[in-house]
């Protein structure tokens, strides 16, 4: 009987422990992000309109404030294509009209200070020009030796440092060239460097874009100081002077993006599993960086939610559920919500947080 009672004690445990399996709650779903609006309440956001008074499409390039951008449009009779400034009240600048039978377009705007620049892209070659902000006076050309100039599209592709224009070229045979302008224009002076660099925050450039594996080092431009970078095996790494991004997969096979100082130290897991990366500049102010997610509504609409990394609080925040044709320049983000016959373009200012 002892024993009976014992058999029937052991099966009451394994039932009970079973049905503790059976009706265990489900793991909790991880919080949601919170929102630009619940992370900064102050940040300064806004939306960009499609068209200009006249009725034309408004490309815009960079966002100088949230009343004042800069972009490209078509003349009203179709016949140009113009790069403006827009102000507030629909208060439009021209700056540049070129004739879209040269198939013209306005690349990598640039703004130190007062003084934007640019690069003009035809049929006919490149040019870079530049214009005074606070003047109305008309834009000055810098020069038309650009040479074979290689845009990656960053904010580094045009770099401004103390009376000079500066940029990257590819050299002759091998190489890269490093080429400069004065802002008031003259002749280009050049150098060339082995290696395939680009710029990036002044005094810098980072070598390896061809290079599987992405930036291998840094070099300082003005005293010659070399830094290798970090690498993670089987990744592709981006750098700044001040952080990496490196994107891999993990254990299990999904993308994972991670953040890291260049000295190799302060490695931070940004995201995974379907994180991607949405603009090619990295750690954007040194404190944000930019990814997208795809979500269950977004592979139905093609839009994916955008999220912003703040290095600084170590969180997510959530810009947006569903955004498209995301853009960075000049501490601002740009997107788009909506579709091909009702899009709205957004901004927000990081650099009011």
């Amino acid at each position: 009987m002892a024993a009976r009672r014992g058999q029937v004690a052991g099966l009451a445990v394994a039932l009970a422990a079973g049905g503790a399996l059976i009706w265990a709650p489900a793991p909790a779903e991880p919080a949601p992000p919170p929102t630009v609006g619940q992370a900064w309440p102050g940040v300064q956001k806004g939306t960009l309109p499609a068209r200009l008074a006249d009725g034309t499409t408004y490309d815009p390039a960079l966002v100088l404030d949230l009343q004042t951008s800069v972009g490209a449009a078509p003349t009203a009779d179709r016949k140009h294509r113009q790069l403006v400034i827009r102000g507030p009240g629909e208060a439009v600048r021209e700056l540049r009209r070129l004739p879209v039978a040269g198939n013209p377009s306005f690349l990598s705007p640039t703004v130190s200070g007062t003084d934007l620049v640019w690069v003009e892209s035809t049929q006919a070659g490149q040019q870079l020009w530049a214009a005074d902000l606070r003047t109305r006076r008309p834009a000055r050309l810098l020069t038309a030796d650009v040479g074979d100039a290689r845009f990656y599209q960053t904010q580094y592709d045009l770099v401004v440092s103390p009376g000079r224009v500066n940029w990257v070229a590819a050299a002759p045979g091998a190489g890269t060239q490093i080429r400069s302008v004065a802002l008031t224009g003259g002749p280009v002076e050049t150098r060339t460097e082995p290696g395939n660099w680009a710029l990036t925050a002044w005094p810098w450039m980072v070598d390896g874009l061809a290079d599987i594996s992405g930036a291998g080092r840094l070099r300082n431009l003005v005293t010659g100081e070399e830094r290798a970078m970090p690498r993670t095996r089987l990744s592709e790494t981006a750098c700044t002077p001040v952080w990496c991004r490196v994107v891999s997969l993990d254990d299990d096979g999904y993308p994972k993006i991670e953040v890291v100082r260049t000295d190799g130290t302060d490695r931070r897991l940004v995201a995974r599993e379907t994180a991607r990366t949405v603009i090619t500049d990295v750690a954007v102010l040194g404190r944000f960086e930019i990814f997208a997610k795809v979500t269950a509504a977004s592979e139905l609409s093609g839009r994916d939610e955008l999220l912003v990394y703040d290095i600084t609080t170590n969180r997510v925040i959530q810009v947006s559920r569903e955004a498209a044709e995301v853009w960075y320049r000049n501490g601002v983000l740009g997107w788009s919500t909506g579709n091909a016959q009702s899009s709205l373009r957004h901004v927000l200012d990081l650099r009011s947080v």
